[in-house]
């Protein structure tokens, strides 16, 4: 009879398959190196997921629900759209200093060898972050504090790129080193400075109206 595990252990489980398939990417990942990482046989591993496919598919759900609050914890405010963008980019600097494995397994997902998982996964991965970007954009155009002139839905998928981009230039090695070679030579290392910049592009991104930009005027 399979022994029931403790909530404990099954985290400790799936923390050991994230950092594996972040390290390693889908096909490469080994059930026995999951199950050595986390100290039960590989049996007691099959027998709770059924298969590698059901426990990436774990693993992506425990993964979502880390950001999920991350992102629920931004947003139990109401302020101005850029000061929830400051929050909301010092909240995701954060995630990816602790839970660094979790981005790298999303990079896996949305270009690597699990990429098959997609149709499946869209939806329940990024409608979060979608219905809320979109939301605030929506409010604040309604209350005149951005520029009334964009699209509020792709408006949020270019903000989402911008902080997906940010999060695997923390995370991931080939990001990491492109980060490194526009700043110089080294990647920020307290985030403040990256932050202030970011914001700065931001900032001029959802104020400026289209006639005060001189090479979109009329001809």
């Amino acid at each position: 009879m399979l022994k029931r595990l403790t909530e404990e252990k099954l985290e400790e489980i799936l923390e050991a398959g994230i950092t594996e398939f972040g390290e390693q990417g889908f096909e490469k990942t080994s059930m026995s190196r999951v199950a050595g990482r986390a100290g039960i046989s590989v049996g007691v591993l099959y027998k709770y997921y059924g298969d590698k496919d059901g426990f990436f598919l774990a693993c992506v759900k425990k993964s979502m629900q880390e950001l999920e609050r991350t992102l629920s914890e931004t947003t139990s405010r109401e302020e101005k759209l850029l000061q929830y963008a400051e929050r909301l980019i010092q909240a995701l600097q954060q995630h990816c200093r602790e839970h660094p494995s979790h981005i790298r397994m999303y990079h896996e997902l949305t270009c690597g060898s699990a990429a098959r998982f997609v149709p499946a996964l869209t939806q329940e991965i990024e409608s979060l972050s979608a219905r809320l970007y979109t939301s605030m954009t929506e409010r604040a155009q309604r209350e005149g504090k951005i520029r009334r002139d964009a699209d509020p839905g792709l408006f949020a998928f270019f903000f989402d790129n911008l902080l997906m981009m940010l999060q695997f230039s923390y995370c991931c090695d080939y990001y990491r080193a492109r980060f490194a070679l526009y700043c110089g030579g080294a990647v920020p290392d307290g985030g403040r400075q990256v932050e202030a910049e970011l914001l700065k592009f931001l900032e001029s991104a959802f104020t400026t109206e289209q006639a005060q930009i001189p090479h979109r005027e009329e001809r």
